[in-house]
């Protein structure tokens, strides 16, 4: 049990951010809301692009797992918006909260003593809420070290 109670508490450390990289809301501080539409240099994508692209795919995970009747976006079109789409002040809020009320969600069924994080997903064979943890985990970090590299090639860090 103690062993058990462990694991939880690292992958919600590891899900916070913190440790060996910088969590979602550190990245995202303060970012310019004039420069949300903006394509670093080649870069085929806009920070909100990018940030969109995480709230997406996070969602989806969090839904399989939820959900044995959920269907998945397409892969990759589904994943992304368009490229030619763009959003305003409100749409980059709500990206963001987007994000965090499905990090929260997942850090949630991580810390229900009844999750069992090993278990087969009755609905998918193979996989395991502690696969999908990981997943939305490794994923997350990718693109948001990701985002953060663009914001300093681009110098929209407070200095």
């Amino acid at each position: 049990m103690a062993t058990n109670n462990e694991l939880r508490k690292q992958l919600v450390d590891l899900l916070n951010g913190g440790n060996a990289h910088m969590g979602f809301e550190e990245t995202v501080a303060d970012f310019p809301v004039a420069e949300i539409n903006t394509f670093p240099p080649n870069v085929p994508y806009t920070f909100w692009h990018l940030l969109e692209h995480i709230r997406i795919a996070q969602t989806d995970i969090l839904e399989f797992v939820r959900q044995p009747g959920h269907v998945s976006p397409e892969w990759p079109k589904g994943y992304w918006p368009d490229r030619e789409e763009q959003t305003d002040a409100d749409g980059w809020q709500r990206t963001i909260k987007g994000i965090q009320a499905d990090l929260e969600a997942v850090k949630q069924i991580v810390l229900d003593p009844q999750t069992d994080l090993t278990a087969e997903l009755a609905h998918a064979p193979g996989y395991t809420v502690l696969r999908e943890t990981l997943l939305v985990a490794d994923h997350n970090v990718h693109h948001l070290g990701e985002f953060a590299i663009l914001r300093q090639v681009m110098g929209t860090w407070k200095r």
